[in-house]
């Protein structure tokens, strides 16, 4: 089981493949780690191995990961560990694909050192469309289950993590003037539900200067295409 420290923090992560590095941020919401890809409407981690050095990880707290919490805590904790994997493993430039909670990762690695992403592919990203209830109720989901286990874990160092995380809007970590400057290209796989809005996909792709948006993407009768796509992208953009 790979693993890294740093600062207390301890990443899961697993490496398949050959080729130019992709970055994989699952769904799952503060659980966010590897097997929630096994049960998507694709697998990344297989689709992309054979074309691509693939790297997925459980994030902090979530999967075999750990992390201390604090007060502190935000979307910028995530991107430390995001940047400090991709030093681990030695790894200069790469794509980003995110599904999910995914999606504000892919932008919090963009926006922090955006010279090492070639592109990115944002799969039903989550954001807010009068939805701020919903996050709350799942980052209590994970955090209580999280207090239950860890007797060094605070509640109120855990508030003020989830204000942090879901008390701002778009997608939460980055603001639409970044979308709009920013010039890496995207492929943005519509979401369509409570948590990942249509609204916050099409925003994301009418801002960005360089962003494709595939508003029909899941199914059996064209997931298959959408990977091709995906693929396809990728080796477009890579370097």
């Amino acid at each position: 089981m790979p693993t890294f420290s740093k600062d207390k923090v301890t990443i899961h992560y697993e490496v398949s493949g050959e080729g130019f590095p992709i970055l994989l941020f699952a769904p799952g919401g503060m659980r966010s780690a590897i097997d929630f890809w096994a049960g998507g409407e694709w697998n990344p981690v297989t689709a992309l191995s054979p074309h691509f050095q693939v790297i997925a990880m459980d994030q902090r707290n979530a999967g075999k990961s750990t992390a201390p919490v604090a007060a502190t805590d935000g979307w910028h904790s995530y991107t430390r560990d995001h940047l400090d994997l991709l030093d681990h493993l030695g790894i200069d430039k790469c794509h980003l694909l995110g599904g999910c909670i995914g999606g504000p990762y892919c932008f919090g690695v963009m926006a922090a050192q955006p010279e090492r992403v070639a592109a990115a592919v944002l799969q039903q990203t989550i954001g807010y469309d009068d939805n701020r209830e919903a996050f709350y109720q799942m980052f209590d989901g994970w955090a209580d289950k999280l207090a239950q286990e860890r007797r060094d874990v605070d509640a109120a160092a855990l508030e003020q993590f989830r204000s942090n995380m879901y008390d701002g809007d778009f997608v939460f970590n980055v603001d639409r003037d970044f979308v709009r400057n920013c010039r890496i290209p995207m492929l943005v796989l519509m979401g369509n539900d409570l948590y990942h809005p249509q609204s916050t996909s099409r925003e994301i792709a009418d801002l960005a200067p360089d962003a494709t948006l595939v508003e029909s993407w899941k199914g059996p009768d064209v997931i298959d295409n959408t990977v091709a796509t995906v693929i396809e992208f990728l080796k477009q953009h890579t370097p």
